[in-house]
């Protein structure tokens, strides 16, 4: 096993509130450490030398349960994170792209995405993907939809995979914070060959060394896929 086999990376970012509980602030501010930490990771994985693709769980299609103002909060989060990680993604030779239904999302914060879709689309250090109202069901059912839209009558492996919004390869391993283990509707198609890592570490507190110790962890594991 070498760090060849490492090119396409899986995050579900948890626990920014309870890293802003722990240290007696509104769940806001956690949400805030947590984009921090975001920028942290995303340039440690575009200087790697064979990361290609980062997919991080950024707000899943469940969220829209959580308080109105945390919603809200959580909306402009987003705009403000895009608009002054631009210049990060330009700096770095990042590509970012969003998945999920963009349609729930305002026009403005439609346009922002769009933009920066735009804007980084021909950057090749590494593809940043936020996973944005999505569901991993939800991903599997529109790309069945779409295919039957397109008069298929059979459906391969390899029909569904290339029709689902992540199309660039499986995933080599996901990363859960905040010592919960679940998957929560993340990546389902793409996971099925994964190595999952759980750490305790809060989101905010991730940190590039920590994500180092854990793709060196990974670079011993033997992947058999379903062989001897």
């Amino acid at each position: 096993m070498s760090k060849s086999d490492i090119k396409h990376l899986a995050i579900i970012m948890d626990g920014n509130g309870r890293w802003a509980t722990e240290r007696g602030l509104k769940r806001t501010k956690g949400h805030e450490a947590g984009a921090e930490a975001i920028r942290d990771i995303t340039t440690y994985c575009a200087a790697h030398e064979t990361i290609e693709t980062a997919t991080f769980y950024a707000f899943s299609t469940e969220n829209w349960k959580r308080p109105k103002l945390e919603v809200e909060f959580l909306m402009k989060l987003l705009d403000k994170y895009l608009k002054r990680e631009l210049k990060t993604y330009q700096e770095h030779n990042i590509r970012f792209q969003a998945i999920g239904d963009m349609s729930e999302f305002s026009k403005s914060l439609q346009k922002r995405i769009k933009e920066t879709e735009e804007l980084t689309k021909n950057n090749e250090n590494l593809t940043h993907i936020l996973a944005l109202n999505y569901g991993g069901r939800a991903e599997i059912t529109m790309a069945v939809n779409d295919l039957i839209k397109q008069g298929k009558t059979e459906l391969t492996q390899e029909d569904i995979s290339s029709a689902l919004q992540t199309p660039y390869s499986d995933i080599d391993i996901l990363i859960r914070t905040s010592g919960e283990e679940r998957i929560s509707n993340f990546l389902l198609w793409q996971l099925s060959y994964s190595e999952f890592y759980f750490t305790p570490t809060l989101w905010p507190d991730f940190s590039a060394e920590e994500l180092n110790t854990i793709l060196e962890s990974f670079t011993q594991r033997n992947r058999r896929f379903g062989g001897l």
